[in-house]
């Protein structure tokens, strides 16, 4: 229903060759439109009901506009897509913590979003997998992700990273509705910002330490819809610092450049 074939030789073979080269590699047109037409929906009259009602925490990324989402139980024949299509089979084979069924997320990129600073998702040395699949057109006017292609190869502190002028290699990931991006966390990247009038929002399958605990990542909040913080605090500490980030940038990165001199990981 919601795959259109299955992983070739050849297909298995550039995907390796991408991955190891440059730490991601796309696939077109892998899920059924139809299905993820569907779950845009359910996801677009979510936030405008949470929104509506106050159902939304203050600041956790509402105000640099990038939002964390767990996209509800819908997402099931996604991840079953992916599985029928051998996209699982193979990160298993290319990385040795993908043992569990995954964490189930989505990116939410808000209308007028400011650009992310460049980072990972985590630590080098506990790097994981991620897939995205593309929920609707993503492109430069939407916010198609940035991101600098190799630099999952080794680790890259901060301060290294900007010193020697990294992100002059970087390319924007466009894709179609129905297309599966799979990548390394320790690939440097960053959330664009959204020129449009509605939101962006990208399914995200990953393997944090080997993948979810819960017996069912797809029943997590009963199966339902629900809108998380992004990178900051929705309290008034990380709304300062999320203020801080919008208003003066340039203030935010010097600290992180400071932090990147004394923190060996950073």
């Amino acid at each position: 229903m919601s795959t259109t074939g299955s992983l070739g030789k050849d297909e298995l073979e550039r995907c390796r060759r991408e991955y190891t080269e440059n730490g991601y590699f796309i696939l077109r047109g892998i899920v059924d439109k139809d299905l993820l037409e569907g779950l845009h929906r359910s996801l677009t009259q979510e936030f405008d009901r949470a929104a509506s009602s106050d159902g939304l925490f203050s600041g956790g990324g509402l105000i640099s506009g990038h939002l964390n989402c767990f996209p509800g139980e819908g997402t099931r024949p996604v991840y079953e897509a992916l599985v029928n299509y051998g996209i699982i089979d193979l990160m298993k084979e290319l990385h040795p913590r993908v043992q569990r069924l995954p964490n189930v997320g989505c990116n939410y990129n808000l209308p007028g979003s400011h650009t992310q600073h460049w980072h990972t998702d985590r630590p080098f040395s506990q790097d994981f997998m991620i897939v995205n699949v593309t929920l609707v057109d993503t492109n430069l006017q939407n916010g198609a992700t940035d991101i600098v292609p190799g630099t999952h190869k080794k680790m890259w502190k901060y301060t290294r990273f900007v010193l020697e002028r990294c992100a002059r290699n970087s390319v924007r990931i466009e894709s179609k509705r129905g297309d599966v991006v799979v990548r390394n966390s320790n690939m440097w990247h960053r959330g664009m910002t959204n020129l449009t009038k509605v939101p962006r929002p990208m399914l995200a399958f990953t393997w944090e330490d080997g993948g979810s605990t819960a017996a069912d990542p797809f029943r997590v909040n009963d199966g339902k819809i629900r809108f998380l913080p992004n990178w900051f605090r929705p309290n008034r500490l990380g709304r300062m610092r999320e203020r801080l980030f919008v208003k003066v940038p340039f203030i935010y990165s010097t600290l992180r450049f400071g932090r990147s001199l004394v923190d060996s990981e950073y």
